[in-house]
């Protein structure tokens, strides 16, 4: 009877009240099962970190430079490492309530009309700039997959395998909530370690028979290109660590309770999902870099070309793994559009409302991504929008409000810091992403 209330409990504080919310919630895909356990959020933030955004930091690397682009990308682990931490221990804030999503958090932190404009517009942008970039992902590393072991299908558009992608979403996009999802979503874990391993591998041995070939300096030649190159780097790193935006929907599927707060065993899984990071994201960047210099593309597996049939086996790796990332960051999406149809609209909960919505979501991705399939310069232009804020800052932000720590003491100073770097890749960043899109789109032909 006790985990029983307990639940209840959970249903009703989540949402402020009974009745209607209250019943809704255990059919919304966020709060639906509460059964995780501590290796779910492991391979979930996995899943949802090591994902495009590794392809592209060799090719960061190369417009920022060997020590600042190491750097950066180590003080980006280091400061998400940090917020992701934050964001763990405030799911609980308030003993006996738990704040599920992001949009709740921030509402608890800034009121509910403030707070929810401010979280759920950037929030949402992330997970559809997510969903966007992984259709063009899996649509490059299918193409690339074929390009490779069969050479005659090379003339076949990028436009067709990005639909095949969409297609498959539209299938998998009914999965009822996210506890469901943990199957594929460990395969798509699983997937990234294996690319990443094979990219780190394959470049090692491309740069060790080509180093003296190879230049190092960076991308542009000109002050203006260094400028931009740089902003749409910073902006790429911070895409690499996405998985705040669905950080605290993932820690509302494990169960919890005064004696067994929900904040263990998540932030278990987060150690190990960010030392799985750490070592992909720089043993991937470091050689990518190595062996291909500023010649490298903005996806790490499109340069590489032997040995062909591992390569392939890669691309195709790739293609699995945003199968399953792509539903990591749909699902909190397809929770807010489906409680807005149910609760602003009137709509009936059940299978029709869910094929409907989310199958209207994934096409709508799916022609967006067929239109713009700019790898690199989406990578820059959304990780600086609102990647930065919602990985970077807004946590700290949120701390300082609720918390209040001492002025000057760690926590404090730690905030700040990360409050004041996020900001300046929010601003300076798109910038980067936007001229690297406008670049590449003075030779591209629509669905070519």
């Amino acid at each position: 009877m006790a985990n029983g209330a307990n639940v209840d409990r959970d249903h009703q504080a989540q949402t402020g009240g009974t009745g209607q919310e209250a019943d809704l919630n255990k059919w919304l895909p966020v709060t639906a099962s509460r059964k995780a356990k501590w290796w779910y959020s492991a391979f979930h933030n996995v899943t949802a970190m090591v994902g495009a955004g590794i392809l592209g930091l060799p090719f960061a690397i190369s417009q920022l430079g060997w020590i600042p682009g190491i750097v950066s990308i180590l003080g980006s682990w280091l400061i998400t490492f940090y917020s992701l931490w934050q964001l763990v221990e405030l799911h609980e804030a308030v003993p006996g309530k738990r704040f599920d999503r992001y949009h709740e958090l921030g509402q608890h932190a800034f009121g509910e009309k403030l707070g929810y404009w401010i979280v759920v517009p950037q929030q949402a942008c992330v997970q559809a700039a997510t969903t966007i970039v992984y259709s063009v992902t899996g649509g490059k590393s299918l193409k690339k997959f074929f390009d490779l072991l069969i050479p005659s299908a090379n003339g076949v558009r990028q436009t067709y395998f990005i639909l095949i992608f969409s297609c498959l979403q539209l299938v998998i996009s009914q999965t009822p909530n996210f506890n469901s999802l943990k199957g594929i979503s460990l395969l798509a874990a699983v997937m990234s370690l294996c690319y990443s391993l094979v990219a780190f591998v394959a470049s090692t041995i491309r740069g060790s028979h080509n180093h003296n070939l190879i230049t190092y300096g960076v991308r542009s030649h000109s002050t203006g290109g260094q400028i931009f190159d740089a902003l749409n780097a910073l902006g790429t790193i911070a895409f690499a660590f996405a998985a705040h935006s669905v950080a605290l929907e993932i820690q509302a599927t494990i169960p919890s309770s005064s004696q067994k707060p929900s904040k263990k065993p998540m932030w278990r899984g987060c150690l190990w999902a960010y030392i799985t990071v750490a070592f992909c994201y720089l043993s991937v960047s470091i050689s990518g870099f190595w062996a291909f210099g500023n010649a490298v593309d903005d996806d790490i597996l499109v340069s590489l070309e032997k040995p062909r049939l591992l390569i392939a086996i890669a691309n195709l790796m790739v293609f699995f793994h945003v199968l399953g990332s792509y539903q990591v960051f749909a699902m909190p999406l397809f929770d807010l559009l489906e409680s807005f149809l149910v609760l602003k609209l009137h709509f009936t909960p059940g299978r029709a409302l869910r094929l409907i919505g989310r199958s209207t979501y994934v096409a709508l991705a799916g022609f967006i991504a067929m239109c713009v399939p700019f790898f690199g310069g989406l990578l820059g232009f959304f990780g600086g929008l609102v990647f930065a804020s919602t990985s970077f800052f807004l946590p700290c932000i949120i701390w300082l409000v609720i918390r209040k720590p001492k002025t000057w003491s760690f926590h404090w100073v730690a905030s700040w810091v990360s409050i004041i770097l996020g900001l300046m890749i929010a601003f300076f960043a798109p910038i980067g992403g936007l001229r690297q899109i406008i670049v590449s789109a003075k030779t591209y032909k629509i669905f070519s």
